[in-house]
């Protein structure tokens, strides 16, 4: 809101000082400003229980935490409304009262489980233990917290420090949706869901071509998860030693599991869950087996636990990964279309010295068929030409137009060999149609050509 229009508002809360839609308009706009004391000086002396105040009374709340004022929040948040518990237990944590806050917290998620906040839960979750010492010495008091992850330095399992969500990843919208729907919405309503009998966590198996950002998919869903990251290399599993292979692979399920929420990536996991009938190596079948067991098996609980896998070759994947309970959700992640990849030119665009007048449109159009590694492979060819031209200028030469137009003459689709091998795979062995995705996207781009 601009300061005109809030002054306005002002004006007409000083002409009919008792209107409470007035001035609620006018608390949700201090919230939005940042200007939290203003907006608490804007309160009245005391807010009873009459409907008229009954929106004032969060607005209020949310002041008073804003202002770093949690004792008069607490004393603002009585009700029965589970969003006022919800205030409480915020307000409660602020003072230092963990325990209480815990019970608020609780409270108001039983009674509406939308509410659910799982970093204010985090928050009361700690524990304050003290340790007697020798006299005259102050106690050692030591806050740990449930959820800690005790992963750190770990040889097998190094969770990544780079957080990434949807945001960075130009295109792919529908699989977003999808994803967001199916995978990140249990994360962050856990009990919810669980009010339907869902289960957080499972597997999801992603395919597709190379370079099309599957990787970056795993990482960018684990960031919206708000859950630690797992990349777990194939060196990490297999082992020349009878046995140890699959050693290693409960122990990195057991790791996940103790810092649930945990996502696991896998990447070309046909390396580690291949199809047994294509092996004669009895230890390779072994492989599969635990694999499949540490997913659903009778002794393991993966609530919490996300396993993420990728291939660029799912027809070399086990089927009895594909069966519910384990990769039960397949996803094609396939080149981008027109949109998106004007959308991420201009994403690997940002942030290098441009020229005006470049032409997203154009390229867009002219790069069908492109992975997402491919057309940074474009960006990359047209930054070598401008940087070559600013050595023989003597000064910086952006990149232009003209840069990114001769890099696209020497720049090719890298996944047209794997959309013929695909395309014959989706016509003669489709086994209860699971590559149907593949085919309605060569659909689509024979026609986008």
């Amino acid at each position: 809101m601009d300061d005109s229009t809030l002054a306005q508002l002002e004006a007409a809360l000083a002409a009919s000082p008792g209107n409470a839609a007035l001035l609620s308009l006018l608390l949700k706009a201090y919230l939005e400003r940042g200007e939290h004391q203003r907006g608490l000086d804007r309160l009245p002396g005391h807010l009873g229980d009459t409907p008229e105040n009954a929106a004032l009374k969060p607005l209020a709340v949310q002041l008073c935490l804003h202002a770093g004022d949690a004792a008069r929040a607490l004393a603002l948040a009585d009700g029965a409304d589970p969003a006022l518990g919800l205030l409480r237990a915020r307000a409660l944590a602020d003072l230092g009262r963990l325990k209480e806050g815990l019970g608020e917290y609780r409270a108001a998620i039983a009674a509406n489980a939308a509410l659910e906040d799982m970093a204010l839960l985090r928050r009361l979750n700690v524990s304050v233990v003290e340790f007697p010492s020798a006299e005259g010495r102050p106690k050692l008091r030591v806050i740990s917290n449930d959820d800690t992850d005790e992963s750190e330095s770990r040889r097998l399992l190094e969770p990544s420090a780079e957080t990434l969500t949807f945001d960075d990843i130009g295109g792919l919208d529908e699989l977003k949706k999808t994803i967001h729907k199916k995978i990140i919405l249990p994360y962050q309503k856990p009990g919810l869901f669980q009010r339907f009998r869902k289960r957080v966590g499972g597997g999801v198996l992603l395919y597709g071509p190379p370079g099309c950002g599957k990787t970056l998919l795993a990482r960018a869903t684990a960031g919206e998860c708000k859950a630690t990251f797992f990349n777990i290399a194939i060196s990490d599993v297999l082992d020349m030693y009878i046995g140890e292979s699959e050693r290693k692979l409960h122990a990195l399920f057991e790791q996940a599991r103790k810092a649930a929420p945990a996502v696991m990536f896998f990447d070309e996991v046909e390396a580690l869950g291949g199809k047994r009938s294509n092996t004669r190596e009895a230890t390779s079948s072994k492989l599969v087996s635990q694999f499949l067991s540490e997913m659903d098996g009778f002794t393991h609980d993966n609530h919490g636990v996300l396993i993420l896998a990728a291939t660029n070759v799912p027809w070399s994947v086990d089927s009895a990964f594909r069966r519910p309970g384990r990769f039960d959700r397949v996803l094609f992640v396939p080149p981008p279309d027109r949109t998106a990849r004007a959308s991420m030119l201009q994403l690997m665009l940002a942030d290098r010295p441009l020229a005006p007048g470049i032409d997203l449109a154009f390229l867009a159009k002219n790069t069908p068929g492109f992975s997402g590694a491919d057309l940074s492979e474009l960006v990359e060819t047209a930054a070598d030409e401008a940087i070559e031209a600013s050595i023989a200028s003597g000064s910086e030469q952006p990149i232009s137009d003209a840069h990114l137009k001769a890099a696209l003459k020497q720049v090719r689709a890298t996944t047209l060999e794997w959309l013929t091998t695909a395309r014959n795979y989706a016509r003669y062995a489709n086994e209860g149609n699971q590559y149907d995705e593949v085919l309605a996207f060569l659909d689509q781009h024979a026609k986008d050509r």
